[in-house]
């Protein structure tokens, strides 16, 4: 990752880690080996955006431009949690 920003990092899920809309719950949830996570309504709109291909960066912009919030706010927020799945084994960087 030598020379990649953190805004040019491109989050994914890891394999086997499905994130769906589960119809039993009425909810969106991450779907984990063993595990269940049911995340709240902004993790959900950043989870959408996870898709192998979009940067953080890109993430970010999709999110504010939504939002009509300012980016530097929305940044740090989206890192913090991508980061936290991350170490959690949800996502990889």
């Amino acid at each position: 990752m030598s020379g990649t920003t953190q805004a040019e990092r491109v989050p994914s899920f890891r394999r086997g880690i499905r994130f769906r809309f589960d119809t039993v719950r009425g909810a969106w949830v991450v779907l984990a080996p063993e595990r269940l996570f049911l995340p709240d309504e902004p993790a959900i709109e950043v989870l959408k955006l996870v898709d192998g291909t979009r940067s953080l960066a890109a993430i970010t912009d999709d999110l504010c431009s939504r939002f009509a919030a300012p980016r530097d706010v929305v940044m740090p927020d989206v890192a913090g949690l991508l980061q936290d799945l991350a170490e959690k084994g949800v996502v990889t960087w």
